[in-house]
């Protein structure tokens, strides 16, 4: 029994029928006529786009640039924050808005002009209605503005840029 396993074994280890080379002069094959494949009608040029462009406009995210604050907060707003419950600007000082408050997602950034001071710049975030202060002074550019700022934000506090301001 294992001679005729062996057997059919060996036997089926040959050249494969395909690569066999024949012994007998034969006719060389001929070619078989290739098969169409039914293609679907081609409307006529019309010189006309066959589907509706997308004319939406754009739209970029609303952090990668700082733009004027459409819905708040105020320069006011920013300047009561920081007189109030931050307590950075006593209220003798005179402060006038210089900048901003500019908006990137939802976080602001604001110039103030302290008389008899530097410029104070101001990041603050959160609702346009109630603000919330991250950071004030002359350099605003600390680890959360760093990491957790949208870009708008960031490169004008810790860049110095103007990318979104308008007119700058």
């Amino acid at each position: 029994m294992s001679a005729v396993l062996t057997a059919l074994a060996v036997a089926g280890c040959g050249v494969p029928p395909d690569l066999r080379q024949s012994t007998s002069p034969s006719t060389p094959a001929t070619a078989s006529a290739p098969t169409s494949v039914p293609t679907p009608p081609v409307p006529p040029a019309t010189g006309l786009p066959t589907t509706a462009p997308d004319l939406s406009s754009p739209t970029a995210d609303a952090g990668l640039v700082a733009t004027s604050c459409r819905s708040g907060p105020t320069g006011q707003q920013v300047i009561q924050l920081l007189r109030g419950r931050a307590s950075v600007l006593p209220d003798g000082v005179r402060v006038q808005v210089g900048t901003g408050p500019l908006c990137a997602a939802d976080w602001q950034y604001t110039v103030l002009k302290v008389t008899g001071y530097e410029e104070l710049r101001v990041v603050t975030r959160g609702r346009p209605g109630a603000p919330q202060l991250v950071t004030a002074g002359t350099d605003v550019c600390n680890a959360e503005v760093r990491v957790v700022a949208p870009p708008g934000i960031r490169t004008l506090a810790c860049d110095g840029g103007t990318v979104g301001v308008p007119g700058a």
